[in-house]
């Protein structure tokens, strides 16, 4: 499979993002699937209430046709109502038919340095595996990453690649977490992982601090990193070679020297 990340920048006028995110699948012509950011639909430090859309609404429904006319599976960060007057931080997956494979709502809220996402998001209550592009894969967002209990239940279920959208909060040791963790869910699983982290806020945010810090990686089941992106927005595609699992775990069978009846 080739999978295109595309670290974009995202602001605050989501029509223009919109804009960013076709661009981006321009650039991915080719590819089989395009992982974009978490919210990629507004950046925080916005008013989320006002701009989430149902996932039949006109963003996801400019999503859909994007991936629609380019043949291009895609994952992105939205968000959507949730009925207490917060929304959902939802990684949609849409198949290269535009239709709507599934949706995860990140169950991990970030209240940490400083931050408090639980008064604007409301959590998740469920992992989700999608298939897309013949590939089963495990939704992942953001500070999610930082809990391994939830890529080891996604493999679990049958996820083959873990997908991890991010907005990641930039800060002091924030970018070497973010490499750290991400690795780190390579290995324990045996597993590939596509990380897409937003390109770096070079501008405040109306409110909040600023994200972004890169990053992102395609990462192979032994942690080998094949591709770093650096600070700067680009689209770079590689390719993910589901042989390379199975040999991994041939000679490293960590999953299967598990002790369930231990721990």
């Amino acid at each position: 499979m080739r999978v295109a990340l595309c670290q974009i920048p995202v602001g605050d006028d989501p029509k223009e993002n919109l804009r960013e995110i076709r661009a981006a699948l321009e650039r991915a012509a080719g590819a089989d699937l395009a992982v974009f950011p978490e919210a990629a639909q507004v950046r925080f430090g916005n008013t989320l209430a006002d701009v989430a859309e149902p996932l039949d609404g006109p963003f996801v429904g400019e999503l859909r046709q994007a991936a629609r006319e380019h043949g291009t599976a895609l994952i992105a960060g939205v968000f959507e109502p949730a009925g207490d007057g917060r929304v959902h931080n939802t990684a949609v997956a849409i198949d290269a038919a535009g239709e709507l494979a599934g949706a995860y709502r990140k169950i991990h809220l970030f209240d940490a340095f400083g931050d408090r996402e639980s008064e604007r998001v409301a959590p998740g209550d469920a992992p989700v595996v999608v298939d897309l592009a013949g590939v089963r894969i495990g939704l992942i967002t953001c500070y999610d990453v930082r809990f391994p209990e939830l890529a080891r239940a996604l493999v679990d279920r049958g996820a083959q690649v873990l997908v991890i959208i991010a907005a990641w909060a930039q800060g002091v040791f924030k970018e070497e977490h973010w490499a750290t963790l991400v690795r780190a869910r390579a290995i324990e699983n045996t597993t590939w992982v596509v990380a897409v982290d937003k390109a770096p806020d070079r501008t405040p945010p109306p409110k909040g601090n600023p994200g972004g810090v890169g990053r992102s990686m395609l990462v192979d089941p032994m942690g080998t990193v094949l591709a770093d992106l650096g600070p700067f927005a680009t689209v770079m595609t590689g390719e993910i070679d589901m042989a390379v699992t199975e040999r991994v775990r041939r000679f490293l069978p960590s999953l299967a020297h598990r002790r369930p009846d231990v721990l």
